[in-house]
């Protein structure tokens, strides 16, 4: 049998209301000795809340209660919505603690519960990691459509076609008297579906979303990259000097550009050294230029590494001098071309991103979905019923571990830790 659990699942007190959360097999009864007799699953009912063993009145608040299993985590769960002082809130927790059966919650542990009795799956949870964690509206929404159930159902609609393909393939070699016969309307429907995953494969990752864009400010030493941190920024977050190489590391900042999370990086300068600790630095701004989902490019284009989204810079403006075509002329002393540079930076950072309105894959769900459409392609060009047949067991051994349900317990651990206490 499951522990009954319990946190505080609202935000830390002081708040005008706090609540508590009770989850597991002993949780109606739990509740009753606090609260006495329960509401009917699913109301809110005003209960006086009293300590379970010296009958102190500790609050008077809401109590609701669900049964299993239609509740969030598939068991009975009772919920005090009481008021929110930290004296009110400790009164409560310490009562709960004191009660034989149950114990603290660990982090993530309801909503894993949840996923364990199948009312969600690994998706929707990963969907309410990313849901907490969301700070601008496009994560937020991205996250809401993953936690909403979005890929759950393509997934099933996957499932079901492959389920089908499957059970084709095993009636035929169980009837069909030519072991030889392979029906081609059955070989076109892998192909089609593994060629419908790669689309999904094609589509941006979920991960510059998640983490920012990488913008990397890149180009010769001295060029003027540091400077241009600072005025984008509007502090001085890096040391900005007439010495060539002043940049030994590089800097990150944090923007949010039109609601696009962005990872605004500068870099040392490019160029061969002898100095150890600046070689370090050289090679650490050459992997990011490579890493790059944005490179603004401060110096001569023509010597600017290949990059599909490179933003050519010509910096000092406020110096004279003719920008190269297609530069963007800025000058960190006038502020000339700076909005200028933000827009074409923030324009190139959407195209690295997932639409709004599209679900995208994660890092985890891309690898299973590879496996998948890898299982149906080599099932597409067999010629062996038995072969199509072990491909598209694979096939459906990938979507279970797309949503949680065989060989992925080695993520649930990371994930869940990922959530807050009570959640």
């Amino acid at each position: 049998m499951a522990d009954t659990i319990y946190a505080l699942s609202s935000g830390r007190p002081p708040a005008a209301i706090s609540v508590i959360r009770i989850s597991g097999p002993s949780a109606h009864a739990a509740a009753q000795q606090i609260a006495g007799t329960l509401p009917e699953a699913r109301t809110a009912a005003v209960r006086e809340l009293r300590h379970p063993v010296s009958g102190e009145l500790l609050d008077e608040g809401l109590v609701l209660r669900f049964d299993a299993p239609a509740s969030s985590t598939g068991e009975d769960i009772v919920e005090f919505q009481c008021h929110g002082g930290r004296a009110v809130v400790d009164a409560l927790l310490a009562a709960l603690s004191g009660t034989e059966g149950l114990r603290e919650a660990r982090p993530g542990e309801f909503t894993r519960r949840a996923f364990e009795n199948g009312r969600i799956d690994l998706t929707e949870a990963e969907g309410l990691a990313d849901l907490i964690e969301a700070e601008t509206e496009s994560q937020r929404k991205a996250a809401l459509a993953l936690a909403e159930g979005g890929l759950k159902k393509q997934i099933s609609i996957w499932q079901e076609r492959v389920l089908g393909l499957s059970a084709q393939a095993e009636r035929a070699i169980d009837y069909d008297e030519d072991d030889d016969a392979l029906d081609p309307s059955m070989v076109r429907e892998c192909t089609a579906l593994a060629d419908e995953l790669q689309l999904w494969l094609d589509r941006p990752r979920i991960e510059p979303l998640k983490d920012g864009v990488l913008v990397v400010v890149a180009g010769l030493p001295n060029a003027g990259k540091s400077s241009l941190i600072n005025a984008i920024s509007g502090e001085e977050r890096a040391i900005v000097t007439d010495i060539p190489g002043t940049t030994r590391d590089h800097i990150e900042v944090p923007l949010s550009l039109g609601g696009v999370p962005i990872r605004l990086t500068d870099t040392a300068g490019l160029h061969d050294t002898d100095d150890v600790v600046e070689a370090i630095g050289v090679e650490r701004a050459s992997k990011l230029v490579e890493m790059a989902d944005v490179l603004v490019w401060l110096g001569d284009p023509d010597v600017a590494p290949a990059h599909a989204r490179l933003i050519p810079v010509h910096a000092k403006a406020d110096l004279g001098g003719n920008a190269p075509a297609g530069s963007v002329s800025v000058s960190t002393v006038t502020s000339q071309g700076i909005d200028a540079l933000l827009e074409q930076i923030e324009r190139q950072a959407r195209s690295v991103l997932p639409a709004e309105d599209a679900l995208s894959l994660n890092r985890r769900q891309a690898q299973h979905v590879d496996e998948a459409r890898s299982a149906l392609t080599a099932a597409g060009s067999a010629n062996d019923l038995l072969l199509i047949a072990e491909d598209l067991r694979l096939a459906r051994t990938a979507f279970d571990r797309l949503t949680g349900r065989a060989g992925v317990e080695d993520v649930f651990d990371a994930l869940f830790g990922r959530f807050c206490l009570g959640k």
